[in-house]
Order: structure tokens, then C-alpha cells, then sequence
């Protein structure tokens, strides 16, 4: 319910307020890349530290240049020949799936893009990767929040479990689904019910 009423107030935000807090929540990014990715490789064992540096640095710069000059308010397009307007429109909350293999560098892109588009994002992380994805998602959100965005934008589950995921997927209130994981994940993500996008070996 938070996280909506906070997306409701984001929505009313203008291209430049949304652009400003995808800045700072990149820029936040890129300096602790090297702490998410120790704090990755620590928990869940997978990876090596630079590696997963090198990840979250590519997260919180080359998706953010590829993504910060894209319209996301309002009239993005006008094709007077054929008189056709689009105009963007947020699906509403995000449900997030993180994985084990790549926590914190998931965390940054889905961050960046659900919020570029104007939609909340509730995060869930996989079990053994907890403490890292939390604080992935908690540098997200206090930049996010000194840049502007209203609090409970970016959430993140304290207690990860697969009933929690399924119930984070099936509820009333997720609009969209970005499920990155494995095979079985990415499947039940796509027999939610709801829109997925699904990434992963599945």
C-alpha cells in the first residue's frame, strides 16, 4: 500500500524531477559498487569481488546512459503524418525477483529503470543473498529519497522465501512482474496472472 500511494505521488512528478532522482540514484550506485560486490561475493560465495564490480559499475552507468535522455512524462512522441501521440504511462508497482548469482547489480537496474518510468519497485530477494540485496536496495532508496522521491518508493522483503516471492507476484496491488532467476522462478513469475518479463536460464 506504501509503495503505491508513493508511486501515485511520483507519477505527478515532471521529466525533470524523475531525471534528477535517476542521476542521484546512479551516481549512489557507482560509489559503493565495490562494497555491494564484496558484500555479494561474502555472502553467497559466488563471483569474485572486481567481477561483480565490474557488474554493478555497469549497472549504475551504461544502463543509466542508455536509459537518462529517453521521455518518460507525458507526450513522448508525436507522428503528425499519421496522427498518432504516445504518451507514457506507469504500470504502477513493480514486483522484483533478485537472484543469488548477480544480487546487488539486479537491485541497481531494476531500480533504475522502474523508476525512470515512474513506477514503484518491491524487491525480493533470494534467501541467501539477503543482507546484500537489502542493502543494494537501501542505497537505492536513500538516494532516491535526498533527490526528491517520496518514501516507500523502492522496497525490499525482510524475510525472502519462495511463498514469499509467490505471494509478492500474485498480489492485488503488483502491477508488473521483472523475474530474473531460475527456471522455475521465471515460470511461476509468467503464470502469475500478471505482466512478466522473465531473464534467466528459463
Amino acid at each position: 500500500h506504501e509503495a503505491k500511494a508513493a508511486q501515485q505521488q511520483l507519477e505527478r512528478m515532471s521529466q525533470s524531477q524523475i531525471d534528477a532522482i535517476v542521476k542521484a540514484m546512479s551516481e549512489a550506485a557507482v560509489a559503493e559498487a565495490a562494497r555491494l560486490a564484496a558484500m555479494a561475493v561474502e555472502e553467497t560465495g559466488f563471483g569474485k569481488v572486481a567481477d561483480k564490480t565490474v557488474k554493478n559499475r555497469f549497472a549504475a552507468i551504461n544502463v543509466y546512459e542508455a536509459i537518462k535522455e529517453m521521455p518518460t512524462v507525458g507526450i513522448i512522441r508525436r507522428d503528425d503524418q499519421r496522427k498518432v501521440w504516445e504518451v507514457a504511462q506507469p504500470f504502477g508497482v513493480v514486483a522484483a525477483i533478485i537472484p543469488s548469482t548477480n544480487p546487488t547489480s539486479t537491485v541497481i537496474f531494476k531500480c533504475l529503470v522502474s523508476i525512470k518510468a515512474r513506477n514503484a519497485i518491491v524487491i525480493s530477494p533470494h534467501p541467501s543473498a539477503l543482507r546484500c540485496t537489502q542493502e543494494a536496495a537501501s542505497t537505492m532508496r536513500l538516494a532516491a529519497e535526498k533527490a526528491g522521491a517520496p518514501a516507500g518508493l523502492i522496497q525490499c522483503l525482510s524475510r525472502p522465501s519462495i511463498e514469499a516471492s509467490n505471494e509478492l507476484m500474485k498480489h492485488k496491488l503488483t502491477d508488473v512482474i521483472l523475474a530474473t532467476g531460475g527456471s522455475a522462478m521465471v515460470k511461476a513469475a509468467y503464470s502469475s496472472g500478471k505482466p512478466a518479463f522473465g531473464v534467466g536460464p528459463g
